[in-house]
């Protein structure tokens, strides 16, 4: 499957990451039909060049490729399979999904669209709102190796980096553990810069020596200067979806039988933070909250 205008996809999701990504898609000649829940998400995408849909039916109407970029497992479902959306998809359409759920309800999600004569890749992403709009998104593709052949052009065209994670729903388990470990790293950030800061230390110096250190991590590099100490919380992802991901991550772990204390602290932490804060706050004013309880 090479980029070309007959080749129709639809993208459900045109928000802060799906806008971009479905741009990029119209950009490598994608005929692009894209369906969001808002109207002001569907006149941008119109601005450039896509074709809006008022409905998710509409969207699929005669795709071969149907790209999922939503807040969770259960959305994509219900996306999928309400008034029988999936039906007007073409036959044996491919759908990718690049939201971050639950990698056991994926491997369900696929068993149901195999049934209907559909298939499956999951294909989360990493970098945020900066990266989809350059088109170098990380991406972690799992599936069926045709079917990630099959997506590879797709996913080419908004990702730097694509992945081969393994079988269905193994970009998922690997975008939770990600989300883990640098939420595990946001924390720590926080807490030393914190610790730091009340002996007496500058919380700057505290983190150019960290950056020039073995304590560096993405938190310390990308997001403690710029968002956490400037305390303009903008590093455009929300601490709710990062409290999930981290959930998704520790409910796995409870599933494989496994004991990790500081995958479970993590995941309290964040949802904690969630519950304090609301979900719609941006990621890094989960300082605020450590503050608070310090």
């Amino acid at each position: 499957m090479s980029p070309r205008k007959n080749l129709r996809v639809a993208f459900i999701g045109l928000g802060a990451m799906g806008g971009p990504m479905a741009q990029h898609l119209l950009s490598a000649q994608f005929e692009v039909t894209g369906f969001d829940l808002s109207a002001e998400a569907r006149e941008r995408f119109a601005a450039v060049g896509g074709v809006p849909a008022e409905t998710v039916a509409e969207a699929f109407n005669g795709a071969d490729v149907a790209v999922t970029m939503l807040p969770n497992g259960k959305i994509v479902q219900d996306a999928l399979f309400k008034d029988g959306a999936w039906q007007s998809l073409s036959t044996d359409a491919l759908v990718i999904d690049m939201s971050s759920s639950a990698p056991n309800d994926t491997r369900e999600l696929a068993e149901r669209l195999h049934q209907k004569g559909l298939r499956l890749v999951d294909a989360p992403v990493s970098g945020g709102v900066k990266r989809a709009v350059e088109g170098s998104l990380t991406i972690m593709a799992g599936g069926a190796s045709d079917d990630i052949d099959q997506a590879d052009p797709i996913l080419c065209a908004m990702g730097g980096q694509i992945f081969r994670t393994g079988p269905i729903g193994s970009g998922h388990a690997m975008k939770a553990i990600n989300n883990f470990v640098s939420g595990a790293g946001v924390l720590a950030a926080i807490e030393g810069v914190l610790l730091g800061r009340t002996f007496g230390l500058d919380p700057r110096t505290i983190v150019d020596i960290l950056n020039s250190s073995s304590g560096k991590n993405n938190a310390t590099e990308v997001k403690m200067k710029q968002f956490i100490l400037s305390e303009t919380f903008g590093s455009g992802f929300a601490l709710g979806l990062m409290a999930k991901d981290i959930r998704i991550a520790a409910d796995l772990s409870k599933a494989l039988n496994l004991q990790l204390p500081t995958l479970a602290g993590t995941a309290d932490a964040w949802d904690a933070a969630r519950h304090a804060l609301g979900p719609d706050v941006d990621h890094t004013k989960i300082a605020q909250f450590v503050k608070d309880r310090a």
